[in-house]
């Protein structure tokens, strides 16, 4: 039976909202060990919480605590919320074109235990990363697009996650769009990373864009994907510092060590239910 499980809770701000979730789970004899709550504002704005508690549930137990908490605590307080069984590994689809530092890097974590998932498919549009996928142990699909018929790669696509059902989706350098149908359709979460020059330096060659413009800070972003291109929530960001002594391929290089980083992090967030979607912003605990 599942003993920790995750409590993420977004409602109107009012006073008496973390008392109720408290009180409900100490009558169910819930041990909190761990809470963390924001507002972002005590007067009409939206309280966030992220709350863990032991407690030992069989599937019939978890069933019961939530129709009890949707009924005495969460309706009346007008909560948008989800429990999670902590210990539940997430199953995570890695799409990939023909960089493989983001996807190396993450399949190397999850050997490690470093991330708490199940990769059960990798997808890509080419088969340069067939050998290295394998090597893991892991299933390799190879979905080309063809310009003019990208409706095809898209329900070949549906069509292996279908079979494949994951929780989450993972762009480690997907370097083609999602049509807001397809996302639809999907209907989990992706997560996409990318250099963090955007807006200034779109397009081809961003790194010999910023080279020329002799910037001093280099970064990477990880987000949600929305119907909106490289401009969905915002899970984690970082930057490292450059200076005139690197040349291209050296901001390239960094340039890949800190998307591999960001994006190890903004999946293990998301893994452990630590990321709150509240519109176009996130609230990461």
């Amino acid at each position: 039976m599942a003993s920790i499980t995750r409590l993420l809770i977004s409602c109107p701000d009012q006073p008496g909202i973390v008392a109720a979730t408290a009180r409900l789970l100490a009558d169910t004899g819930a041990n909190i060990v761990d809470s963390d709550q924001h507002t972002t504002d005590p007067h009409g704005g939206t309280f966030y919480m992220r709350m863990e508690f032991d407690l030992a549930l069989d599937a019939a137990a978890r069933a019961e605590l939530e129709t009890r908490f949707a009924r005495e605590v969460a309706d009346p307080l007008q909560m948008q919320w989800r429990m999670a069984d902590a210990s539940a590994r997430k199953r995570v689809a890695i799409l990939v074109s023909r960089e493989e530092h983001c996807l190396l890097d993450l399949l190397w974590r999850a050997r490690r235990g470093e991330l708490a998932i199940d990769v059960p498919l990798v997808v890509s549009n080419h088969e340069l990363l067939r050998e290295d996928v394998e090597a893991f142990g892991l299933r390799y699909e190879h979905v080309p697009v063809v310009r003019g018929r990208e409706g095809e790669g898209e329900a070949r696509l549906l069509e292996l996650l279908a079979a494949e059902p994951v929780d989450l989706i993972v762009l480690a350098r997907y370097m083609r769009i999602l049509s807001g149908g397809l996302l639809d359709e999907l209907a989990v979460p992706v997560i996409n990373i990318h250099h963090s020059f955007l807006p200034a330096f779109a397009g081809a060659g961003p790194y010999a864009q910023a080279k020329a413009r002799g910037v001093k800070l280099i970064g990477a972003t990880a987000h949600y994907v929305t119907e909106r291109l490289d401009d969905g929530p915002i899970i984690e960001q970082d930057t490292v510092r450059v200076t005139h002594r690197d040349d291209v391929p050296a901001l390239i290089r960094l340039g890949a060590d800190i998307e591999r980083v960001v994006l190890a992090r903004a999946v293990r967030w998301h893994c452990e239910d630590r990321v709150l979607r509240a519109g176009d912003t996130t609230v990461v605990f």
